[in-house]
């Protein structure tokens, strides 16, 4: 390859993922307000043709499929961005749930097929840093010792399900549902007594 090529298939590369970029958030605009929307109209919010989007996805479940994996790293960034090990495990898992919050469009489109049972997270594929900040708040008396993390983990999820459905009905802003959801959850969380806990 000569030095010449070298720019070109770098500027193509980049115009592929741009392209591959703006089809994903075509997808999620389109799904969320029709979740039957076709591939062709998902080509036509992302301003480009189908047979565009068909190189890309060729079906609808790699669509799909990368819309997942895109959820899945937003996760693990928000994860990062709430700073798990700083301050008591109850501070840092309101912290979790508020980042976790603002994704809500994506999640509901990549598992919008979401079925309570069938693709539910067990503990082993929790992420590593909420199980510590639960494990830390057990111990630092800030998270109800009787709750495991693998319900924590699994309360946090249908909390934020609620607080989207809200908002997505129109039945309260998204400051208004994210405020539920996090004194619901600080609620549910705190030990019945945290000095006991914390003496104990």
């Amino acid at each position: 390859m000569n030095s010449t090529e070298k720019p070109i298939r770098r500027d193509r590369s980049r115009s592929m993922a741009r392209t591959r970029q703006a089809i994903l958030d075509a997808a999620v605009e389109t799904l969320r307000r029709d979740p039957a929307a076709s591939m062709a109209a998902i080509a036509e919010t992302a301003g480009t043709a189908r047979s565009t989007l068909h190189r890309y996805f060729p079906e609808r479940s790699n669509l799909i499929a990368a819309l997942q994996e895109l959820a899945d790293e937003q996760v693990t960034r928000a994860t990062e961005r709430a700073r798990p090990n700083e301050g008591t495990g109850n501070e840092a898992l309101m912290r979790v749930c508020q980042e976790y919050f603002e994704l809500d469009e994506l999640i509901a489109v990549a598992y919008a097929d979401f079925t309570q049972g069938d693709d539910l997270e067990t503990l082993d594929d929790m992420d590593a840093d909420l199980l510590a900040l639960v494990e830390r708040g057990h111990a630092d008396g800030t998270i109800d010792p009787t709750l495991s993390p693998e319900w924590l983990h699994i309360l946090l999820w249908h909390l934020l399900d609620a607080a989207w459905s809200m908002t997505a009905t129109r039945r309260a802003t998204k400051h208004e549902a994210l405020t539920l959801c996090l004194r619901t959850l600080d609620k549910l969380t705190k030990p019945s007594n945290p000095q006991s806990q914390q003496t104990s």
